[in-house]
């Protein structure tokens, strides 16, 4: 149908807005103007939404489409253990296996009202044209917007710490310390693919990996390839307090101080997680108008710490919402980021006055996570915009009974009543089920390409259990060196400290 009505349904138009019953005249794919509830037009298709809360599609700022074969396979990692498993986890992929990654990532946050994502995608030694077409072809299959990202690095995770490879057996650290592909090689496998690209709902952007894990090379020709392509880009950014205390000795100034004396911030620019930022980093992110993904679940679950999203705002910093990888969050649930966000707030402070509200963490899901994506037209609903909004079941156990709107929409759903979901004017969720994938015909061929990774990467898997005990006593060391920043729910102990 390229014109229809959805009739009488409860719209949440945005973050800033209260709900109300009316209908929405869809043209095209984008939101031709708001109608009353009752109101037909001549030779116009009806979708019937009475029972309906419909809110716009929600956006995720920052996931891993490479994690997803993955999911609930770590308890009690770090971040610093995550980093140090990829290979085993992540290596000797087939364009299928990528494929099959994002599509499944792809069709869980479309069943959970996620209709466009930032995506930081793997693909080791180099990224190459065809593996960011599996990926792409992914995402348009299922039919969600996506922002992809591949990642990059020229200098390796041992590298990056100092004096970690010192820790290291000689026969491992010549191992693990072995060059990656040159920025030059890397600069060109993007290039290579930005020119190749031809994916309209699917869009391309740049994704240094971590700061220190990048030569000062790679980040210029980065800053210089988003400013030739107008391209976004996306960096890990203080995630956890070893990056931070690692960036401060290498650099003698923070890691966003130095991306910033390369050039490498503006308003293109996303820090995803930024746990450890302090006042001038916020500052200097603020003055940039760049943007910060929090990712509240996976910062717990990896221990790296509670971001303070109040000072980030307070810098002017536009803060979008995230689930990470689904590996580290073990689902790809925009809802219950959006909860989780706004309950680590209030576990920050006893001042109320600074806990994030209701109506802010939507609008991190949804509008700020459209600025951050550099999408125009989407995280709203809006004359002239998509028509990218979700359908939640009003009769629902999650709706019943419905008070505020907003708040329960982000304390009390959790993606169960979801019902339907569309893009650009087209049903990717109906009836609570895809549209355009048959996600159950796939479970085989998912569970056998996993059980073949593991065999494919067993030596990595076992060097990685070698690697463990290194990582789970030099990281935690270093951790109880200060730093400007308190990013812990409890001060972490000094050397000689008694438990407790």
């Amino acid at each position: 149908m390229s014109s229809f009505i959805l009739q009488g349904g409860l719209v949440l138009r945005a973050w800033d807005q209260p709900a109300r019953h009316e209908s929405i005249l869809i043209e095209n794919g984008r939101i031709a103007r708001f109608l009353a509830c009752d109101a037909q037009l001549s030779g116009v298709p009806v979708v019937d939404a009475t029972s309906m809360l419909i809110h716009p599609g929600l956006i995720n700022a920052h996931a891993h489409s490479h994690t997803t074969l993955t999911k609930g396979t770590a308890d009690r990692w770090s971040l610093e253990l995550l980093l140090a498993s990829g290979a085993g986890i992540y290596g000797r992929r087939s364009a299928r296996d990528r494929y099959l990654s994002t599509l499944l990532g792809a069709a869980e946050l479309a069943l959970k009202g996620c209709t466009a994502i930032y995506d930081m995608c793997l693909e080791m030694p180099l990224p190459t044209v065809a593996g960011m077409r599996s990926t792409a072809s992914a995402y348009q299959d299922v039919g969600t917007r996506a922002v992809i990202a591949p990642m990059l690095a020229d200098i390796s995770f041992w590298q990056a710490i100092p004096r970690l490879a010192d820790e290291l057996a000689p026969d491992l650290r010549q191992r693990l310390t072995a060059g990656l592909p040159a920025s030059g090689d890397l600069l060109g496998a993007v290039r290579a693919i930005l020119d190749q690209w031809d994916s309209p709902l699917q869009r391309p952007a740049l994704g240094p990996t971590i700061p220190l894990h990048g030569s000062d090379a790679l980040w210029t020709g980065c800053r210089d390839l988003a400013q030739e392509y107008g391209l976004a880009m996306q960096v890990h950014l203080q995630e956890s307090k070893v990056q931070a205390l690692a960036g401060a000795q290498h650099y003698g100034r923070s890691l966003t101080a130095h991306l910033d004396d390369l050039g490498v911030l503006g308003p293109h620019f996303t820090a995803a997680h930024g746990v450890w930022l302090d006042g001038d980093d916020m500052r200097r992110l603020g003055i940039a108008g760049a943007s910060v993904s929090h990712n509240p679940g996976s910062n717990m679950i990896l221990g790296s710490g509670l971001a303070d999203v109040r000072a980030m705002m307070d810098h002017g910093i536009n803060v979008a919402l995230g689930t990470d990888g689904a590996n580290c969050a073990d689902n790809l649930n925009m809802y219950e980021s959006m909860r989780t966000a706004l309950r680590v707030s209030h576990v920050r402070t006893p001042r109320m006055e600074q806990w994030l509200s209701a109506p802010e963490v939507f609008r991190m899901a949804t509008e700020n996570g459209a600025q951050a994506l550099g999408l125009e037209g989407v995280g709203r609903l809006a004359e002239g915009f998509h028509a990218d909004l979700v359908m939640l079941d009003l009769g629902h156990v999650n709706w019943l009974p419905t008070n505020d709107v907003i708040s329960q929409l982000v304390q009390s759903e959790d993606g169960t009543a979801v019902h339907s979901v569309m893009v650009a004017g087209k049903w990717i969720v109906r009836d609570g089920e895809l549209t355009n994938v048959a996600l159950r015909e796939l479970r085989g061929e998912i569970q056998s390409a996993l059980a073949e990774l593991r065999n494919r990467n067993g030596d990595q898997l076992a060097l990685f259990e070698r690697l463990k005990p290194v990582l789970s006593s030099f990281c935690p060391a270093m951790m109880r060196k200060p730093y400007t920043v308190e990013r812990f729910g409890a001060a972490y102990p000094a050397a000689g400290d008694p438990p407790g």
